[in-house]
C-alpha cells in the first residue's frame, strides 16, 4: 500500500467526509490528513481499527510471557497438569 495515494487536506476532508468514510470502509486503507501541509492524522475504518487493537493486545500477553519466562516464574507444563489433578479440577 502506499500512503500517497491516500493523502488529503484537511478541507478536502470537510468537503468530502461522506465519500471519505464510504471510501475508507471499501478499500480498508488509512488515510493521512494534513493541515498547512503537514501530516496531522490518520483515518481508519472501525474494523482496522478493532483488528489492530486485537494484535495489539495479543502482543502484549506475549510480551507479558516472555517477561515471567525471562524472570523464570514459568512452571513446567506437567507440574501444573499434576497440582490441578491434585486439586480435582478438570483438565
Amino acid at each position: 500500500m502506499r500512503y500517497s495515494t491516500q493523502v488529503k487536506s484537511i478541507s478536502y476532508l470537510k468537503a468530502h467526509a461522506a465519500e471519505i468514510l464510504s471510501s475508507l470502509e471499501e478499500q480498508r486503507e488509512p488515510m493521512v490528513i494534513t493541515q498547512n501541509g503537514e501530516a496531522k492524522a490518520v483515518l481508519i475504518d472501525v474494523a482496522s481499527y478493532e483488528a489492530t487493537q486485537e494484535t495489539l493486545a495479543l502482543l502484549k500477553v506475549l510480551a507479558l510471557g516472555q517477561q515471567e519466562w525471562a524472570a523464570g516464574k514459568v512452571k513446567p507444563v506437567a507440574e501444573v497438569v499434576a497440582r490441578l489433578k491434585a486439586k480435582k479440577v478438570t483438565v
